[in-house]
């Protein structure tokens, strides 16, 4: 026969009392830990810190502009899919930045609308650095389409989102490709848009719309439109570089063509044209390093105005022939390059080069790096040390 004791139920009721209590608080101090549906550092505004989205932060300007961003105590979120970045590039980044709240990395397609309003509904952005695109000249002669989707319409994908979300403050990678060939040198900010190519026109269409929604009743807009020209180099510290895939190889830049032709990945090099009305017959262009290309982005951001739109060229101002750059290249590997000449490339234009004067004075921003065979050094030597790249292309 079993008797109840009445003594023991105080105490068991107060075993219960302290296991709900004790449960409570451990839900509280998840809820608060970083990562935590609704309530991840990423997903609310903090006070003196400035949380920007990075589209296309794993490719090659990209990663160079996450870095300098972390570099200078923004939050960072990275959003690719990874069609032309690299996630080794990220997992760099991850590895110098592991602190909670400071960088996350979001696949994603930004052609697809839905994931788009919900990165923009799981985070509270100040800024948006939109970077992600396809950009070789050649190649969008042959994929026009893939050029108007990729650039002109997820452009207008990510101002959509912008509006919905209340983020007013846009940095937009532009190209001096929106100028085809002008009959004056150097460009300047006022000389006429005429693009010859789907690359150029594409974004121009794209700057187009940016204007037009910036000029809308009660968007109060802060945009920065930088038009920049031939990028080379690499993060001089050896932290980060340029790693196209191989299959797009000969769309590449000529400084990725002028390695792997050193490194004996390909037999030479192939110079596309020797016809056009310039010194040596050869294209001329301004080549501007990364690093400071990246810093006319953080200055872009620092000066942004709302209910104010700036377009700025980002170059040095000097014009090299490819001759000329693959003279430096061939110093800077230390390797006789061989020379293949070529018949011109389509859409290509012989001569541009920038005007300055404008970046100079209103951002105080200069470009540093502009001794060709340095940059080149600097970028060879990354090369040297990553010859297969980032390596696989896992998340």
């Amino acid at each position: 026969m079993e008797y109840f004791d009445a003594r023991r139920k105080p105490r068991n009721v107060g075993k219960i009392i302290a296991a709900l209590v004790l449960t409570t608080l451990c839900i509280f101090a998840l809820k608060q830990s970083p990562g935590f549906g609704g309530n991840s550092v990423f997903s609310r505004h903090e006070p003196g810190v400035t949380h920007v989205l990075v589209t296309g932060g794993a490719g090659y300007i990209g990663s160079h502009a996450a870095l300098r961003l972390l570099q200078d105590s923004y939050r960072v979120t990275i959003v690719d899919n990874l069609s032309r970045g690299n996630m080794g590039a990220v997992k760099v980044l991850q590895g110098l930045f592991p602190q909670p709240g400071r960088l996350q990395f979001i696949f994603a397609d930004l052609g697809d609308q839905k994931s788009v309003n919900k990165i923009f509904a799981e985070n509270a952005f100040d800024a948006v650095m939109h970077f992600a695109a396809v950009a070789y000249v050649g190649e969008s002669t042959l994929e026009p389409l893939r050029y108007y989707h990729n650039i002109t319409s997820n452009t207008l994908l990510i101002l959509e989102a912008m509006a919905s979300h209340g983020v007013k403050t846009l940095i937009y990678s532009s190209t001096c490709a929106t100028y085809g060939e002008p009959e004056k040198m150097p460009i300047t900010e006022a000389t006429p848009q005429f693009p010859i190519n789907p690359y150029g026109k594409a974004k121009k269409m794209a700057e187009d719309i940016i204007l037009d929604f910036s000029k809308s009743k009660g968007a109060d807009m802060a945009v920065m439109i930088l038009r920049y020209f031939n990028v080379i180099g690499s993060d001089p510290e050896g932290r980060l570089g340029e790693a196209p895939r191989p299959e797009l190889r000969e769309h590449g830049r000529i400084s990725g063509a002028c390695f792997d032709a050193a490194l004996g990945v390909i037999t030479g090099l192939k110079v596309k044209g020797t016809d056009y009305p310039t010194t040596d017959g050869t294209c001329i262009r301004d080549y501007i390093d990364v690093t400071d290309l990246v810093d006319a982005h953080v200055k872009a951001l620092n000066k942004a105005e709302p209910r104010k739109v700036s377009i700025y060229n980002v170059g040095t101002g000097r014009g090299r022939s490819v001759n000329e750059f693959v003279d430096a290249c061939k110093k800077a590997t230390g390797v006789n390059i061989k020379i293949e000449y070529l018949s011109r490339r389509p859409g290509d234009y012989a001569e541009v080069y920038s005007d300055p004067t404008k970046i100079n004075k209103e951002l105080n921003w200069t470009a540093r790096y502009t001794d060709l065979k340095e940059s080149l050094s600097v970028a060879w030597r990354w090369q040297k040390s990553h010859p297969s790249g980032y390596g696989p292309n896992r998340i």
